[in-house]
């Protein structure tokens, strides 16, 4: 399953925001509003829970500096990453795709589709107001 969202207007420099998300603890200004619990376990992790919904624990994979976060699943169990992949519009203004990654079974995504991709894009919505 592959969900992408629109570009995401950011009022900060590539480098700044880069930096934003980078510091995990900024991703508590990105939830949704139905946020249930938010915690940032370590400088690499950082737990969520929207109501209804089981918690997820969120770490980085991997980083390319001011272009690209990838943060994924730390459980096996649901096998996912979040990529910010941010791109440079010019000194004080960044443009940022946020696209989901998982292998699911048919099931699966079909049931998680919709509030996964409502999920991602109300990030990137909110990213646009930082």
């Amino acid at each position: 399953m592959f969900i992408e969202t629109p570009k995401a207007q950011v009022a900060k420099s590539k480098e700044d925001t880069f930096n934003f998300l980078n510091e995990l603890s900024n991703f508590r200004q990105l939830m949704p509003e139905n946020i249930d619990k938010f915690e940032v376990l370590n400088e690499n992790r950082f737990l969520f829970a929207l109501k209804g919904m089981p918690e997820i624990v969120l770490e980085k994979k991997e980083q390319t500096p001011f272009e690209q976060i990838v943060l994924g699943a730390a459980s096996d169990k649901l096998p996912f990453t979040l990529t910010a992949d941010i791109k440079e519009v010019d000194d004080q203004q960044s443009e940022v795709i946020l696209s989901f990654k998982g292998e699911f079974n048919a099931m699966m995504a079909m049931m998680i589709k919709s509030p996964i991709t409502n999920f991602i894009n109300t990030l990137s919505t909110n990213l646009s107001k930082i």
